[in-house]
């Protein structure tokens, strides 16, 4: 039978513009047609020293791949380096803390690796629309506030810090309690946190940071559980008076799967004045478990940031217009009850 021609996929007569391969080696099975079945072309051995024994001999010796064990040490020893580092900083008094007490050290370091865990292994937060937060400059950031405790301000400063691809920090502006209680006060300051005040507001918002307020303040946080996800009132929007000094945005800010954590099923007046809190919540686990009922329950979040609402095309006198503030209070509170109800909508369950 007569040979077949073959020919080859990338023959340049066949594809123009194709990359030219070097020509098959022949080996001793091979030969052209017409060529005598007697000529062979073989490989030569390649040259062996004196004293080599018979063993193939090959061109590249592969690299043995590194031991995993062996990266791991190299990690770890970085890590102990690390911290050994930073608490010769904290002996030695070596770091810096702003004039509101924020120490950015010690919350890129320790207080989100200790808030990390709680994010995406217990309540699994989703995040959503992070893109919607300024990259640089100032900006204000809206939420609800629900939960008993205020772990969702906590949560929102985690979704800005980790999610945002500047991974710029979220400044909150907490209410007077935060800054009695011991201990309390003093980590809320260190991790960037400041009294809610419109004076520490403009501070933050003309050095150009992303500061975070919650206007429901106690009437939100500590509402019943048959009124979850309804909005309280907004304050008298002192919020949008402070961006409107600035020319900052406003971003809204929904936070859903926070009311459940702690169903807070009625209210103990007479303790709560008694302790000086403005509520003392009673829930399914607190106070009938002891501490074992402060556990919250690992409830599904969502965190979704709005479109923002900018404030810059305003003359400087709309800060003091009353009705340009209702109208732009009552804008932000619509957006953010409007996404609450979509999400809510959206979601499977309160636990998955």
């Amino acid at each position: 039978m007569a040979d077949a021609k073959v020919i080859p996929f990338d023959d340049d007569r066949s594809r123009a513009g194709a990359v030219q391969r070097p020509p098959r080696r022949r080996t001793a099975g091979s030969r052209r047609k017409g060529e005598p079945a007697v000529v062979r072309e073989v490989e030569p051995l390649p040259k062996r020293l004196p004293g080599q024994d018979d063993v193939p001999v090959t061109h590249e010796q592969p690299e043995p791949p590194q031991r995993p064990d062996r990266a791991q040490e190299g990690g770890l020893e970085r890590r102990i380096a690390g911290g050994l580092a930073f608490l010769r900083k904290r002996l030695t008094g070596d770091y810096e803390v702003d004039d509101f007490g924020y120490d950015a050290e010690l919350t890129d370091q320790v207080l989100m690796s200790l808030l990390r865990p709680l994010f995406d292994k217990y309540f699994r937060v989703e995040v959503k629309g992070i893109e919607n937060v300024p990259s640089e400059g100032g900006a204000l950031i809206v939420a609800n506030h629900s939960g008993t405790l205020p772990l969702d301000g906590l949560m929102m400063q985690v979704a800005v810090h980790d999610h945002h691809p500047a991974g710029r920090h979220l400044r909150l502006l907490a209410a007077d309690l935060v800054f009695v209680l011991p201990v309390v006060n003093e980590l809320a300051r260190k991790f960037g946190n400041t009294l809610a005040c419109a004076e520490d507001a403009e501070r933050l918002l003309v050095r150009g940071e992303l500061v975070g307020v919650m206007p429901e303040g106690f009437k939100g946080i500590g509402k019943p559980f048959s009124e979850r996800y309804k909005l309280q009132r907004f304050g008298r929007g002192g919020f949008v008076s402070t961006a409107l000094r600035q020319g900052t945005p406003i971003v809204p800010c929904s936070i859903v799967g926070a009311e459940e954590i702690y169903p807070m099923l009625g209210n103990a007046k007479t303790l709560a004045r008694l302790l000086g809190f403005p509520y003392f919540p009673i829930t399914p686990t607190f106070p009938w478990l002891g501490p074992l009922g402060a556990v919250p329950l690992p409830t599904k979040w969502t965190i979704q940031f709005g479109e923002p609402i900018p404030t810059d095309g305003y003359p400087p006198e709309a800060a003091d217009d009353p009705m340009l503030m209702f109208n732009l209070t009552d804008q932000v509170r619509e957006q953010i009850q409007h996404t609450l109800y979509k999400l809510l909508v959206q979601r499977r369950s309160v636990f998955f």
